[in-house]
């Protein structure tokens, strides 16, 4: 694994971005426009940063796969944060739909088990390596980095299959929401 800077930041984008474009809990709250590509990268960017600041982000080291870690324990509210929370809703949400966000951002922080955790945001590999075994060859390195913090790991998931994928390392499902699709919510605790 290699830890991400600001220099992998574009292949980071475009990882996540191909990974989630058609994914279910991304188009639900990105604005569906003729932008909508645009709008999932603005948001697949914004995550980016708010992972650069409040955990890590990490590479596969062939550079075809990434994971954006949020450790929610050391988020605060810094300039920088709040500027990337307007630009979120400017290019990605729309301010027709912050209700909407932050609705949904409400009933998802009363799911997730508060104190120190690793949140893991996204895994992506890109379209042409995927079911190659890459990314699960990836996913035991972040829980062997989690293991080491002596962190509890969570995610959420609305592709259903990939629960078995997660089951398959450890993880197991502790809730679901319903958005017009279901949020399946994932623990691995060491």
């Amino acid at each position: 694994m290699i830890k991400a800077n600001h220099s992998h930041k574009n292949l980071v984008v475009a990882i996540l971005t191909q990974s989630f474009e058609h994914n279910p809990s991304v188009n639900y709250i990105i604005k569906q426009d003729r932008k909508r590509l645009e709008r999932v990268m603005a948001l697949m960017s914004y995550s980016f940063e708010i992972c650069s600041l409040f955990g890590e982000v990490w590479l596969t080291d062939d550079l075809k796969g990434c994971a954006l870690l949020l450790y929610p324990h050391k988020k605060r509210i810094t300039f920088k944060s709040v500027y990337y929370d307007l630009v979120l809703i400017l290019h990605s949400i729309g301010i027709g739909r912050i209700a909407l966000a932050v609705d949904r951002e409400g009933k998802i922080k009363k799911v997730r088990p508060d104190g120190p955790s690793v949140y893991l945001w996204f895994i992506g590999i890109k379209p042409d390596a995927q079911n190659k075994g890459l990314g699960s060859e990836f996913l035991k390195q972040v829980l062997v980095h989690a293991r080491n913090l002596e962190l509890p790991i969570y995610l959420e998931t609305s592709v259903h299959k990939n629960l078995d994928w997660y089951k398959r390392f450890g993880f197991q499902v502790y809730n679901r929401l319903s958005f017009g699709h279901t949020l399946h919510f994932l623990s691995h605790v060491p």
